[in-house]
């Protein structure tokens, strides 16, 4: 496996990072960690692993897509031969049989640039925000538009590229999967299991910030390629905007002339819980999955409304964007 290298992000992951760590060893040629002011010992258990360490310079505004670019540019220049990157977050632990799979689908299809597989919750009983992760990463199998924040890569068209969009808080992989597809490169989802997450979403607030952060990504990155053919999340966009603003808005505006009638209209959203609802359930989710899912589906325009709405702001004004974190120190 000495063709395969690995940059790891995280910040005060402690034990979740240990379990990485632990399940990349003997399976990869160099390791490169990049730490982004941890203060739980991080670095150091890194470096006593033999990996290694990048420190983020954290007077520069902080993103994983700066992360991942600065661990690839040290992979560079420690094996300057490497054919191909295996990115994760530093909470996942690679399966045991993941990285000789990506590899070899890798060498058969010249024509593919990054293979991804099934990314499963560590602990998806543990909250409703957990299952609905674990529920979220199983995609599609086959040709894909994008992969998450776990996939092997191919190194030549990530340099061609210059990696990721390092100014994005969130959205980095799809971002760049769109640029590697407009290149004339294919993104694919195979049918494996790839790495084990531990998202330790407990709390509705954690859950509202990724939600948070989810529209601020609809709204950048469908901003940056508005004039591209490949017209990235306009569907995402355009959903939040009338379920998460436009819908309730004409409900309250319209009610003083309707006689309270325009209030009716927020009788739309139970029937877009059902429409969800009965598409999961034709997909075999269980009832209880399928209905979870739907309720939270419909909510969750609302805080990617406000994610939205933060990124035009930040952008009209100038301001550059401020990360949304949700998760919790190990």
């Amino acid at each position: 496996m000495a063709q395969i290298g690995v940059v790891a992000i995280g910040r005060n992951e402690g034990e979740r990072l240990q379990r990485c760590l632990e399940s990349l060893a003997g399976r990869a040629g160099t390791i490169v960690y990049v730490d982004s002011g941890s203060t739980d010992g991080s670095a150091d258990m890194a470096r006593a692993r033999g990996v290694e360490v990048v420190p983020l310079d954290l007077s520069i505004p902080f993103t994983a897509a700066r992360a991942r670019n600065e661990g690839f540019q040290r992979l560079l220049q420690v094996d300057p031969a490497v054919e191909f990157v295996q990115f994760v977050d530093g909470d996942c632990e690679i399966a045991a049989n993941w990285l000789e799979t990506a590899q070899h689908e890798l060498t058969a299809r010249p024509d593919v640039a990054v293979v991804c597989g099934r990314r499963r919750e560590r602990f998806p009983a543990a909250s409703a925000y957990n299952r609905l992760c674990d529920m979220e990463w199983n995609t599609p199998i086959g040709e894909a538009e994008a992969c998450g924040g776990d996939a092997l890569m191919r190194v030549a068209p990530l340099k061609q590229l210059n990696g990721y969009r390092a100014s994005l808080i969130a959205g980095e992989e799809p971002e760049m999967c769109l640029r590697l597809r407009q290149a004339g490169w294919k993104i694919l989802r195979l049918d494996a299991e790839m790495t084990l997450h531990d998202a330790a979403m407990t709390h509705f607030g954690q859950w509202w910030k990724r939600n948070v952060r989810a529209g601020h990504a609809f709204a950048e990155v469908s901003w940056l390629h508005r004039h591209d053919a490949l017209r990235m999340w306009q569907r995402e966009v355009r959903g939040n905007w009338v379920w998460g603003l436009l819908v309730p808005l004409l409900a309250l505006l319209a009610a003083p002339c309707t006689y309270g009638f325009s209030l009716l209209l927020v009788l739309l959203y139970p029937v877009q819980v059902f429409r969800i609802f009965r598409h999961r359930r034709s997909q075999g989710d269980s009832t209880n999955d399928a209905l979870n899912y739907a309720v939270f589906c419909v909510l969750g325009k609302f805080p990617q409304m406000t994610g939205q709405l933060q990124y035009h702001k930040n952008r009209l004004f100038g301001h550059q964007s401020e990360l949304i974190e949700y998760k919790q120190p190990a």
